[in-house]
């Protein structure tokens, strides 16, 4: 049986690297807000009325995931022609579903996001701030990155909440996601994206996108609410009800996935750094709220053919569970890629005892 180590222990393994990274999967997300973020509770929310036959296919495929839906269709899509005759149509439909599950993925993201930080307790964010401040911030040492998977905003709400319920404890984060003044707009109620220039010298990167990012066509737009004073989730919907869709990576498998992320710079800068910091071997890796599922490979095989030494990968629940078991696997098999001559350790630690969101 592997050994499952608290997250102190791991961190305190990982005080021999120089850099720490963190690598967030939707685990963090439903750690704070199972009842929202759980893919479960999303298709329990969503409004499939305009395209029925999609509620059907996660029914056949006994699933409430929706990339694995968005997959399914894709992948029938190019198949159902060879099979059957003057079945083109029949193929157009599924590519025409399976775009709008993409669609209909963040119009309920956005429809059931928390509307403000204050929905959430304050103590929550300290203790997301503590747990960020081992890559981040003074417990950092030379000061990581912090990649994201997720769509929410909640890594942006706890990045922008100063807070402290403590007075005489404080926590500084870095923060810098390469985004700032429109040169042409100053005064703008939103911030743009500088370019790989300015990404070299950013620590955050949500590599697929989020609720609050938004590409405009000639550049890339961060909503933010300091500069409007309008709630973001309500600037999101209200872009969304005018046909104006947040950059998000929906795509149903790892190829199509960073299809769309090389045709995005944005996206595509912060995979480069991902791929940049995976190749130094004195750095070690992070992993907390991700199942390693397949149609991440883009992400998890730059880890696996890197150069740095240790992977921490985080184990929710009964290690001895089948989705466990699966996670387990997988992190071991990411190992077997690597090169001989740079071998990766990887190491399992209790995402329980991080206490990312306890408040």
């Amino acid at each position: 049986m592997d050994e499952i180590v608290s997250f102190d222990d791991a961190i305190s393994d990982s005080a021999r690297f120089s850099k720490r990274h963190l690598l967030l999967g939707n685990g963090f997300s439903i750690a704070c807000r199972a009842d929202i973020f759980h893919y479960a509770s999303l298709f329990g929310q969503a409004d499939f009325s305009a395209i029925p036959e999609a509620k059907r296919v996660f029914d056949s495929l006994n699933t409430q995931d929706f990339e694995e839906a968005i997959k399914a269709l894709e992948n029938s899509a190019k198949i159902i022609p060879i099979y059957t005759q003057n079945e083109i149509e029949g193929g157009n439909k599924m590519a025409a579903h399976a775009t709008a599950l993409k669609d209909l993925l963040v119009t309920t993201i956005a429809g059931a996001h928390p509307a403000s930080p204050n929905d959430i307790d304050e103590n929550k964010f300290w203790s997301c701030r503590r747990f960020l401040n081992y890559f981040i911030g003074s417990e950092a040492h030379n000061g990581g990155y912090v990649f994201t998977l997720n769509y929410d905003l909640l890594l942006y709400w706890t990045l922008m909440n100063e807070g402290n319920p403590f007075a005489e404890d404080q926590i500084k984060l870095k923060k810098n996601d390469s985004f700032g003044n429109d040169e042409d707009l100053p005064e703008s109620d939103y911030v743009v994206w500088q370019g790989e220039t300015a990404a070299h010298s950013a620590n955050i990167f949500f590599l697929h996108g989020a609720l609050h990012l938004f590409d405009s066509g000639s550049e890339l737009q961060k909503y933010t609410w300091i500069r409007s004073g309008e709630r973001l989730v309500d600037q999101a919907r209200r872009a969304i009800s005018e046909n104006k869709y947040p950059l998000f990576v929906a795509e149903g498998t790892s190829t199509q996935k960073k299809n769309k992320i090389r045709h995005n710079a944005y996206l595509y800068q912060g995979f480069k750094v991902l791929t940049a910091n995976a190749q130094k071997s004195t750095h070690c890796f992070f992993i907390f709220g991700h199942s390693l599922a397949e149609n991440d490979d883009h992400i998890l095989t730059r880890l696996a053919r890197g150069r740095f030494r240790k992977l921490y990968v985080g184990i929710f629940g009964d290690p001895d569970n089948t989705v466990n078991k699966t996670i387990i696997q997988r992190a071991k098999n990411l190992a077997t890629i690597r090169h001989t001559r740079y071998p990766l350790e990887v190491a399992f630690f209790d995402s329980e005892t991080a206490r990312v969101w306890d408040g």
